[in-house]
Formats: structure tokens, sequence, C-alpha cells
């Protein structure tokens, strides 16, 4: 296994660029007027599957052998990496079995039947979906795909800040993004690191999920304690990654928004930018309104990592029927 560096990321974008979408780089008068600075939005949920998961996922399955291939994939996700993965092998001609949580989001579910996937549910709070993974992987010979710690699957996510940057029209400040596992926030600062050391990058959690604020408090990857769910479905890792965590020291913060901040996030998004984001792909647009950061005169970058939201959790939320 080799390790991840902006050598593998440019790699990855070459490996995958005839495979994904390029997704936009927006910027809207109504929310710079909101923050009073300048925000430039990478749109993700734009993206092959509804999120930025499929450029990792590609990018990993499209390396896998002949022989490989012929012995099919396995998945471990909430959803979105689920989802990723099973486009990438169905792109690739090959089998995918996919664990998810049993509280997934059906629309999540849905996605990854529709593309092929073989659905095998899990208990999040008293299963472990690596241990099925491997035993899975065990009897069919098969591939084990992880959702963050990897090398290929941090690198292909490190794309978005590649393109990011290329789109961008000047310097930019500060760069927000959700991490759950770690693996795109990783990916970025490899880019950061090398393309644009002087922004400043920030990890956003949920507040009751933020692993990568105590790891990064603690030196090493710390789980936060259980506790009741979010409604950030795709940012519920319980730890960061052992290949993920390192890379991700170089971070100059932490920050956590609440649920009902998420809420008020994707109510701004489809009012005012008129886009469809999913709670966990929200959490940046949150910690920007609620000002938990600041960006006043300056330019920051966020990831809108996903819109894979259930259509009547999205309704109730839009609303105002459920307010986190």
């Amino acid at each position: 296994m080799h390790t991840p560096s902006y050598a593998g990321v440019l790699d990855a974008a070459r490996q995958i660029a005839s495979a994904i979408v390029r997704t936009p780089l927006l910027e809207h008068p109504a929310l710079n007027a909101a923050i009073g600075g300048r925000v430039l939005m990478k749109a993700e949920s734009l993206q092959v599957a509804g999120a930025f998961k499929y450029r990792g996922a590609y990018n990993r399955i499209s390396r896998l052998s002949p022989d490989e291939l012929s012995r099919g994939i396995v998945a471990y996700s909430s959803g979105n990496h689920a989802q990723a993965a099973a486009a990438a092998a169905q792109f690739m001609g090959t089998r995918a079995v996919i664990i998810m949580p049993s509280d997934s989001p059906k629309i999540k579910v849905e996605g990854v039947k529709s593309l092929g996937g073989e659905v095998r549910f899990y208990d999040r709070w008293s299963e472990s979906r690596e241990a099925i993974g491997a035993e899975i992987a065990t009897e069919r010979g098969s591939i084990v795909v992880p959702p963050f710690d990897d090398p290929f699957i941090i690198e292909g996510q490190g794309t978005c800040a590649l393109e990011l940057l290329d789109d961008a029209d000047g310097p930019i400040d500060q760069l927000l993004c959700g991490a759950s596992g770690g693996g795109l926030i990783a990916g970025i600062n490899l880019v950061m690191a090398e393309r644009s050391p002087d922004t400043a990058v920030y990890v956003v959690e949920p507040q009751d999920f933020d692993d990568t604020r105590r790891s990064l408090e603690a030196g090493t990857p710390t789980p936060h304690p259980k506790g009741a769910p979010s409604i950030c479905d795709a940012l519920m890792a319980p730890v960061p990654g052992q290949i993920t965590f390192p890379i991700n020291q170089r971070l100059s913060g932490a920050l956590t928004v609440s649920d009902a901040e998420v809420c008020e996030a994707m109510r701004f998004a489809f009012r005012h930018l008129k886009l469809v984001i999913e709670p966990g792909g929200a959490v940046s647009l949150a910690a920007l309104l609620s000002g938990k950061i600041d960006a006043r005169d300056q330019t920051t970058a966020i990831i809108v990592s996903g819109g894979n939201v259930d259509p009547q959790q999205f309704a109730d939320i839009i609303t105002g029927r459920f307010n986190g």
C-alpha cells in the first residue's frame, strides 16, 4: 500500500477524468450578502451518484486487475460511498455487495439497488461493518473497498480540490469541509499543502460526532462518545482513519454545528441558492451561516459534499416541520 500524496492526486485526476462530472464552483450574491464576504461553493452534490464519493470509489475500483474484478467488491457505508461504489462497480462490469446501516435513508438504499448493488444491512450501534465486510470478502474472494482509509480513495477525493483551485479566480483565504472518517478533507489537504499552503483549512462536524476535533486535541485518533444519532447520517464515523488522520493534522481548526443549524442551512440553500443539499453535505454552509467562523471580507471556499437526501425528510426540513 502506497502513501497518499499530491502526485497521487494528480494521477487520480488522470485516471478518473473520463468517468466523473467536473462539478461547478458556484458563487451567489445572496450568500455573499448574508456572510459579508465572498463564498465559493464546490457543488459535489452534482457528482455522479450525488456526492464526492464517486471520485475515490472509481479511482480505487478502476485500478483492480481483471482477476480482482471477476471476484467483485465489498463496501460499507451509510449511503454515499455505498452508491458510489455500486456505480463504479457497475461501470467496471463487476458485482458489488454493499453493507449499510439498517437506519440508512431509503433514497440511498434504493440508489444502491438501482445501480446493481446487493445490500446487506447491519446495526450501526451493535455490529461491526468492517468485520461483516471482511467475512463476506473471505467467503467470496471479493476486494474490500473502504469508504475513506485507503490511499487511492483519498487521492481520488483530492481531485475535488484540484478543480476548485483551477476554477477559482484568485486566492482563497479559508476552506471549510465536512468530515466523517476524513478521506475527502485528507485529499483536499494534500492538494492545499502543495498548491495553496496559505489557505486555512477547517473541518466541520456534527456537534455530537466531533471525532476529528477530539483527535486533533489529543494528537491521536480518538472516538466521540456514543450518543443520539444526527440527521447528518453521512458524517457518523466513530473515529478518524489511521491513514487520514496524520494528513489532517495540518488542519487549521475544527468547527461543529447542531442539527438545527444544518436544517437552517438546507433551507437557505433551497430558498436562496436553489440547491438541494443533504444534511451531511450542508455542514460547511451551516458553519458559515451560524457564524462559527469569521468570513467577513474574506474569500471562503466550502465543499457542498452531497445531495442524497430523503424526499420526505427534505420536505419536512425546508417547510420548517422539522428543525433538528
